[in-house]
């Protein structure tokens, strides 16, 4: 239940992020849209994101065509991931196999950039 809570307020922060902050709409847009998921390995929880010019799109599930995928190994791996999401803890989680990631891995920078202007 807390994994869902988290994953839901990770896409009204984007959604914040993008009406509050001209800095995240020009990264957006001169990244390129980014359509990513993130969930649990057996996505028994699971939301999609999809970051565009036009604004902020965010939905149950995983869809198939998501550019990136990041699993998570249990539900609280994947909490303690999303309340920090730093560089650092991100390669800890890779490190410690708590996260997988499928799909497009060039577009992780992409990811992360986006992520910093949340916790502002």
């Amino acid at each position: 239940m807390k994994l869902r809570f988290v994953l839901w307020m990770l896409g009204q922060l984007l959604k914040r992020a993008w009406r509050r902050q001209p800095e995240f709409r020009d990264a957006v847009a001169a990244k390129g849209p980014l359509h990513f998921g993130i969930g649990l390995e057996d996505l028994s929880v699971a939301r999609h994101y999809h970051l565009h010019a036009d604004g902020v799109e965010a939905g149950e599930g995983l869809p198939i065509s998501t550019q990136l995928e990041l699993r998570f190994r249990d539900a609280d791996a994947a909490v303690a991931f999303l309340k920090r999401p730093s560089p650092r803890h991100f390669r800890e989680a890779l490190m410690s196999h708590r996260l997988r990631v499928v799909g497009d891995v060039a577009r992780l920078d992409t990811l992360q950039a986006l992520l910093r202007y949340l916790r502002r």
